[in-house]
């Protein structure tokens, strides 16, 4: 192996305790985007590479802005691993911007209503789905779930990603599932063959469910955790509150969804005052016209003695007014 390549890099940055002290779940997401650079750019120098050569490899993720965002980040980090270890002495991705990632779908009721017809209580994919739906978490953390993490009424999760441990009450609608769950396993989900699931497993399973429900392509398992956090918003809970279901680290991704969610019941109250006051409509006196004053004007006007035109008249009338 070449010496101060990109592959040479990776061996060196998988070592060091900032890496080793990532979750699971963020270390095997970190090398798997950075083994597919590899693959095609590991032979390359690292103090070879130019801002044009970065635009190069993204670009061609155009088509998914979200992979091309998470790989921008894994090369900004390699590179400034190398800048530390001397190996080279500028950024390349320093201005480099990523394409814009498509907003994740958050699931309407409808979409909701949709799913849980076609998987009654009682399946597999409904259990996901109700785990995934009433905890707000994300599937790297709900396909671990065991029925010991279940006391008192709550449960308690320790997110990978992020670390957070959190108690969660149970929903009644999820408490009711749970309820008429086998658990004669450790893991609350488990395959058709009576194994935990891996995070893929579990992802691919529900992806198969929403499909078999004949929803859209944007109903993805993630959006459940938005819809969690935009129904627990339009309940009236705090952006604090929603981030104690959640686990969320910061409040601004949050309060997007209290934000929509009061701009609605702000609208709402609008509306419905100003169809309590009648704001808009001219109070009854002040209308012009109403049918007596209207039949008060034509008996006026049939008493009046007008004068009678002669023919004549109207045809001049007529010629004089077309020649102006």
């Amino acid at each position: 192996m070449a010496p101060k390549t990109f592959a040479a890099l990776a061996i060196r940055y998988y070592s060091p305790p900032q890496y080793l002290a990532l979750s699971a779940t963020s270390r095997n997401n970190y090398r798997r985007v950075i083994d597919g650079f590899l693959e095609e750019h590991g032979h390359r120098r690292v103090n070879q590479m130019k801002h044009e050569h970065v635009d190069v490899v993204i670009g061609k993720l155009a088509s998914k802005p979200g992979a091309g965002i998470v790989l921008l980040k894994r090369l900004r980090t390699l590179v400034r691993y190398a800048m530390a270890l001397g190996w080279t002495d500028r950024d390349p991705t320093a201005g480099v911007k990523g394409y814009k990632s498509k907003e994740i779908h958050t699931w309407t009721k409808r979409e909701i209503d949709i799913f849980e017809a076609r998987w009654p209580e009682g399946t597999r994919e409904r259990l996901a789905f109700a785990l995934l739906l009433y905890t707000g978490q994300r599937g790297s953390d709900v396909h671990r779930m065991t029925w010991a993490d279940i006391v008192q009424g709550a449960i308690r999760v320790a997110q990978q990603k992020t670390a957070a441990k959190l108690t969660i009450p149970i929903h009644d609608t999820l408490d009711r599932t749970l309820e008429i769950t086998n658990r004669d396993q450790g893991t609350i989900l488990i395959t058709a063959y009576g194994q935990p699931f891996s995070v893929k497993g579990f992802g691919n399973m529900v992806s198969a469910a929403i499909h078999e429900a004949g929803l859209p392509d944007r109903c993805k398992p993630h959006g459940l955790r938005e819809a969690a956090a935009r129904r627990l918003a339009e309940a009236g809970c705090s952006a604090s509150e929603i981030a104690a279901i959640t686990g969320h680290k910061t409040l601004a991704e949050v309060e997007r969804y209290t934000r929509a969610a009061d701009q609605v019941r702000l609208a709402r109250q609008a509306i419905r005052k100003q169809i309590e006051t009648g704001s808009g409509k001219p109070p009854s006196d002040e209308v012009a016209n109403d049918g007596s004053e209207a039949l008060e004007i034509n008996n006026l006007m049939a008493n009046l003695a007008l004068p009678r035109e002669t023919p004549a008249a109207r045809s001049g009338s007529a010629t004089s007014c077309w020649s102006a």
